[in-house]
């Protein structure tokens, strides 16, 4: 078949999954073709967007005939928002593919030895998972195809927007009405806030000239029952922001702690920012098992509480502690899995590169009472020296859970000198831990394998690998 670069191609049978959300085709010439937002028996056309010589990349234009495995997204907003892209899939499947992915990525990029890999964990919840979301105000309202084709050549009206940044877009926003990640007050906050600053006429944020007023809102909910919410302002209006967080504590009495932020910056990030605290006590708390966390604006917590209970455990089976180890938590963030684990061990010690992370865990470990606990912010090359051994001893179990990148090199070097009898590493990225795994083979030997779903509806996946020293 003759093709253009970025031509449509038509009829494609797609055959499999491949990973990161992405099936797979074979084009007539043999090509190997990877296409988003299909899944395995679906017939569709596909717009090529790149093309190598033995593989190319599409979009799916128009699905033909859908797969035997398709089932009704439950979302109003599944296709156009950019999250829960397997909505299409029914869950169980979701599972069998996200175990596939882990199985050939350990298998075609670590090149090792491998244990039988363990069933995944599913979620216990597939909606309403998740404890924290962040929703933007947009003064440009996201357009779909559609709505631009009907539109013609006429001049489409500019409207503001309250919901998620579209797909790839950093100044355009997808309108949401109802979300199914998070539960209630969530969808009662956007629609208090969208009649509310319609209302008042208040000006929402433009990405492009950076004018506006109304940046975003955070909302963190705990099982607790205790709600956090932090709104994000490019400029300080004090009449009008009091008038506004009023009318929230208002409208919605279960908020128990309420935050704004002014940001006049250019990006949305608020790390370097002081956040100031209007109503409650300034921080809520989430338990994992019996022990408390403090989660303040600024705080990392994994966002599935319920799943991230059970990772913990896994991760604590595996560590196989039993009272008498030193457990180095590596990447340790606010401290949260060295606190679960730290009554099986004799000493934690977390080092984490973010102080402010580190600042949280200590506050976390004097909330449960932890004395054993011991958090320290910087590299780990840096802090773990001969003196520092001497005063707190060599891990006896490590370990480690990096972000999506994966350990640095220079941290896997460090782990290959201090032959610490196992590690426990918790991924998030099973590509990254596979080409880490490798690296460690020379001393190491993987004994145990255990994905683990965190986020049903997408791609994403955890996995737990127990390291033995050989």
């Amino acid at each position: 078949m003759a093709r253009k670069k970025k031509q449509p191609v038509n009829n494609v049978l797609i055959s499999a999954y491949a990973a990161e959300g992405k099936s797979i085709a074979t084009l007539e010439d043999g090509k190997i073709l990877f296409v988003e937002n299909a899944i395995p028996g679906d017939i569709v056309n596909v717009r090529i967007t790149k093309d190598k010589k033995k593989w190319a990349e599409g979009k799916v234009t128009e699905l033909i005939t859908p797969s035997s495995q398709r089932t009704t997204p439950f979302c109003q907003h599944f296709g156009v928002c950019g999250g829960c892209k397997w909505q299409m899939l029914p869950y169980e499947q979701q599972l069998k593919y996200k175990q596939q992915q882990v199985v050939d990525q350990l298998q075609r990029i670590g090149h090792i030895e491998l244990p039988e890999i363990q069933p995944i964990v599913g979620s216990p919840f597939e909606k309403y998972y998740r404890n924290k979301l962040e929703f933007t105000f947009s003064q440009h309202r996201y357009r779909t195809n559609e709505e631009i084709k009907a539109a013609g050549d006429a001049i489409i009206p500019q409207e503001p927007a309250l919901g998620f940044h579209a797909p790839s877009l950093f100044d355009k926003v997808v309108p949401i009405n109802e979300c199914y990640l998070q539960q209630e007050p969530t969808n009662l906050l956007l629609k208090v806030l969208r009649e509310y600053t319609e209302a008042n006429k208040l000006p929402y944020y433009d990405y492009r000239n950076h004018i506006g007023w109304l940046r975003n809102v955070v909302l963190r909910i705990a099982r607790t029952g205790e709600i956090l919410i932090n709104m994000v302002f490019q400029h300080e209006d004090k009449k009008k922001r009091e008038a506004l967080l009023d009318h929230l504590l208002q409208q919605i009495p279960a908020i128990t702690t309420l935050h704004y932020t002014i940001n006049p910056k250019m990006n949305d990030s608020i790390h370097d920012l002081e956040v100031h605290s209007y109503h409650g006590k300034g921080f809520i708390e989430e338990t994992l098992e019996d022990f408390r966390f403090k989660i303040s604006p600024k705080s990392f917590f994994q966002t599935n509480t319920y799943q991230a209970e059970r990772l913990y455990q896994l991760t604590r089976e595996f560590a196989g502690l039993t009272g008498s180890e030193t457990l180095y938590d590596l990447y340790c963030g606010t401290g949260s899995i060295g606190i679960f684990c730290s009554k099986n061990a004799k000493k934690v010690i977390g080092i984490e590169v973010v102080a402010d992370a580190i600042e949280d865990a200590k506050a976390n470990a004097a909330l449960n009472h932890l004395d054993q606990c011991l958090f320290y912010a910087g590299d780990v090359s840096d802090i773990c020296t001969d003196a520092f051994f001497e005063e707190h001893g060599k891990p006896d179990v490590i370990i480690t859970d990096p972000p999506r990148a994966g350990m640095h090199d220079k941290l896997v070097n460090q782990l290959l000198t201090l032959k610490a009898p196992r590690i426990v590493y918790v991924s998030c990225n099973p590509a990254t831990q596979a080409r880490d795994l490798q690296l460690l083979d020379n001393l190491y030997k993987v004994v145990k394998i255990q994905p683990v779903d965190m986020f049903p509806h997408t791609h994403h996946i955890e996995n737990i690998a127990l390291l033995e020293l050989k």
